[in-house]
């Protein structure tokens, strides 16, 4: 059952001109003063997500973007500083570009933000699909099988520093330690010096095209399903759930899963839909070309393949396809019961910041859902013990 409610923030600022025919994507450019907007938007973010009693604030990992989308790069150095700023709130990376890192710094990294912020961090791992990022940090992205063969190894080399107290790694990509001497002796194995003090590490994944589900579910690795429509998620819970079972781990359909819907609360879900379409659209504008419409037709066929839709998704198809809520409190109670009933082992909501939305709304949007839904559903989780450092 539905027992936690985080929010996802990808970094973007308070766009101008948003909507279908607002300015294109690809013309937006803003200054520096105005790219740094997302680390205000992201501290006002997590203090208010902590006053009202959400779970976890997830940020995504990205770069160059002087169009003002997504603009934050190093997602552990921004948890640890909202940490400091906050009680109980969690910090989530929705997720850390592994091709883009050496396996053993965003380790350390991590493993220092663990320590520090007293167990507040969720570690959140993905392969990347920006060409312009990834490409340019020098690992592949185009090449999607160099790209998953590269993020496998590391991964293993991950999961070592967190779990093994003194190891070694040789493959195709890292060869740790090197085979060189030190101080006398020739060097066998490392020890990754902080490990987490937290272990095992919560890991986290999110599901795109679905060719590492099987992977993270045989490993324990938790999966984000987000703005996903209802058949094709239901595909992906499955998978999951059926990968998960058959490498022995015995869990309830949707369990270790979260959830991620874009939303909009009103007085009815005409008016929610009207109030939402232009940062709905501008969402897609920036989105779409990069495959991000996860839908399927009436016959199961995804979108953008033969005899199904091919175009840019209105607000109207994200609600038939419920991957968008728009409605009225109750409504969005009714919907989240729904959920349960379907998927028994779910516990996690996220919520979508639009693109495009102002600050000022969606912090209005944010406080109806935590007085007028989260308090159905808040009363299955604990109290953060103390409430002073926010260790659960």
């Amino acid at each position: 059952m539905i027992k936690r409610f985080s929010v996802l923030y990808v970094g973007q600022i308070d766009l101008d001109n948003v909507g279908a025919d607002g300015t294109p994507a690809d013309q937006r450019r803003y200054s520096n003063a105005q790219l740094a907007q997302a680390y205000e938007h992201a501290a006002a973010l997590a203090q208010l997500m902590d006053e009202r009693g959400f779970y976890c604030m997830w940020m995504a990992e990205h770069h160059f973007q002087h169009e003002g989308y997504e603009c934050i790069p190093n997602l552990i150095l921004m948890g640890v500083h909202l940490a400091g700023q906050t009680k109980n709130l969690k910090f989530g990376q929705a997720f850390n570009i592994i091709p883009m890192w050496h396996p053993l710094r965003v380790a350390e990294d991590f493993a220092m933000a663990d320590i520090l912020t007293g167990g507040r961090m969720i570690f959140g791992v993905g392969r990347g699909y920006h060409s312009r990022e990834v490409e340019t940090f020098g690992a592949p992205v185009i090449d999607n099988d160099a790209n998953r063969e590269l993020f496998l190894e590391q991964m293993e080399v991950i999961l070592k520093a967190f779990n093994e107290e003194s190891w070694s790694h040789r493959g195709k990509y890292y060869t740790i330690p090197p085979a060189v001497p030190y101080r006398g002796y020739d060097l066998q194995e490392i020890t990754m010096v902080p490990r987490p003090l937290n272990r095992p590490v919560e890991i986290w994944q999110p599901i795109a095209s679905g060719r590492t589900l099987n992977y993270i579910a045989e490993r324990g690795i938790k999966a984000m399903v987000a703005l996903t429509g209802e058949l094709y998620a239901a595909q992906m819970i499955t998978q999951y759930h059926d990968a998960a079972t058959a490498a022995g781990r015995n869990i309830p359909l949707g369990g270790d899963m979260a959830l991620g819907f874009g939303f909009y609360i009103a007085g009815s879900r005409e008016e929610a839909i009207e109030r939402v379409r232009p940062f709905h659209d501008e969402r897609y504008k920036w989105f779409a070309p990069f495959g991000f419409v996860r839908y399927m037709d009436e016959n199961g066929r995804p979108w953008g393949t033969p005899g199904a839709p091919a175009r840019t998704p209105r607000i109207e198809d994200g609600v038939d396809q419920k991957a968008w809520f728009c409605g009225s409190p109750d409504d969005f109670i009714a919907f989240l019961r729904e959920i349960e009933d379907k998927y028994p082992g779910l516990e996690d909501i996220v919520l979508q910041w639009p693109e495009g939305m102002p600050w000022s709304e969606f912090r209005e949007q944010l406080s109806i859902f935590a007085s007028d839904v989260m308090p159905v559903f808040a009363q299955r989780q604990p109290a953060p013990a103390g409430g002073d450092d926010g260790n659960d």
